[in-house]
């Protein structure tokens, strides 16, 4: 039996919902996603500094990697956070979900904010500042299910990829507000400021945010009540009907995250550094790059959204996905032709804006593969286990093949290879922009 289209849909719960409350459903929506990545953009600025106070190793490059992994301990926890709190967003409603995610990246954004450093509290330092770290990666790892499944089943029928697609521009407004809090305190602070306190302003920045993302998730509303009423129940344990009845939902979703989640991270952050690690340029390039890469994606995210809802999402996703593929290649042989922060900027610029297009539909497509009693479960596991995975290890993939290929084009190949899983994900899976959504 074909699907129901749009045209056949029944009225759509927002259609009942007033303009103002959208746009509050969008803000509230996208606050804790923009927390997650403003707080990942100034911890990476600052990681010299944190590895300066919090780790008691002599040499610069230890406590470097050190800071790095304490950073990187919280990609460990996502994929719990997202299978827990799915389910509890599945069990008890997406609101609550939302709270509770708000909450733990408030409390670990604080923790992070007044933790003493090795000088005060000895060991007690570092280990406060790894815990921090994985209550915000099991925040994070619930926080896109929970959110975007709200903004999917809220949003009008024929503007879902445009709703959904918001919870990723923000990512790029909160990186550009983290580049810029970075160069602004760093330009205007000594070095002794800095480490005494200067390093701490912007994770209070982060914890000041939190109060107003509380109110507009707090007052925000869910759905109307007989819509909630007449949706199906779910399971006492949605984990195990996501994988028993929707596992090729699964696959399908972790080879579409996959391929934008590696293109993602090198895109936005890893070319940055390759500029100033690698080829040698100024590293005032790196900020500028994050800066650029950021208001792209912001910008640029809801038109690849937009259009989704307009040509189809498949085709979108398709289309641009291997374009990206096509253009990774020549762009890093560029660079290393002409290692220049003008090459390095407008490399960065094409790539953003075509990532940033394929992106749009990406929350949409994640939770239109599962139906609503499950929805939050499934996008969340998907989504955490493939940014987990392909995004908080790329640079250390990334790092290996250059060393093992002894060739600078690695990250090319990695983006590449990640693709071809996206495009094949992506070819299995049905068109549902036109369909209703359950």
């Amino acid at each position: 039996m074909n699907a129901p289209t749009l045209a056949s849909a029944p009225a759509n719960p927002s259609m009942h919902t007033s303009r103002a409350a959208r746009t509050r459903l969008v803000l509230a929506a996208a606050v804790g996603n923009a927390l997650e990545f403003y707080d990942f953009i100034v911890y990476a600025f600052f990681a010299l500094t944190i590895g300066k106070l919090f780790f008691p190793v002599h040499d610069p490059v230890g406590q470097l990697l050190l800071a790095v992994a304490s950073f990187g301990v919280g990609f460990f926890t996502r994929p719990v956070g997202g299978l827990l709190i799915g389910m509890y967003a599945d069990r008890v409603g997406r609101k609550k979900a939302m709270l509770l995610t708000l909450g733990l990246m408030a409390l670990g954004t604080a923790m992070i904010a007044v933790a003493p450093t090795y000088a005060q509290a000895g060991i007690a330092a570092p280990i406060i500042l790894v815990i921090a770290r994985l209550i915000q990666g099991f925040s994070a790892g619930g926080e896109v299910g929970a959110s975007t499944t709200l903004l999917l089943e809220q949003a009008p029928a024929n503007r879902r990829g445009l709703y959904a697609s918001w919870q990723f521009s923000s990512q790029g407004l909160s990186a550009l507000a983290g580049a810029l809090t970075g160069v602004a305190l760093t330009a205007s602070l000594t070095t002794a400021q800095l480490e005494s306190w200067g390093w701490r302003v912007p994770f209070f920045i982060g914890t000041a945010i939190v109060p107003v993302g509380w109110w507009l998730r707090r007052t925000m509303e869910e759905a109307p009540p007989q819509h909630v009423a007449a949706a199906p129940k779910a399971p006492k344990i949605p984990l195990f009907t996501v994988l028993r009845e929707h596992g090729r939902a699964v696959l399908n979703g972790l080879g579409l995250t996959i391929g934008g989640t590696s293109a993602h991270f090198i895109i936005v952050f890893y070319l940055s550094i390759y500029g100033v690690k690698t080829l040698g340029l100024p590293s005032w390039t790196a900020m500028l790059s994050g800066c650029v890469s950021g208001a792209i994606l912001f910008v640029v995210a809801p038109i690849g959204g937009y259009l989704s809802d307009r040509i189809g999402r498949n085709k979108l996703a398709q289309t641009t996905r291997i374009l990206l593929m096509l253009a990774i290649w020549p762009a890093f042989a560029l660079l290393n032709h002409s290692p220049n922060a003008t090459t390095l900027l407008a490399v960065v610029t094409v790539l953003s804006i075509v990532h940033s297009l394929n992106v749009g539909p990406t929350g949409a497509m994640l939770g239109e593969l599962f139906p609503r009693s499950v929805r939050a479960t499934g996008a969340a596991i998907v989504y955490s286990i493939g940014v987990a995975i392909f995004g908080g290890f790329a640079q250390f993939f990334v790092t290996s093949l250059i060393v093992i290929t002894k060739s600078v084009m690695a990250p090319a190949w990695y983006v590449i290879g990640c693709g071809v899983l996206s495009v094949i994900a992506v070819a299995c899976m049905r068109e549902r922009s036109q369909e209703t959504l359950d």
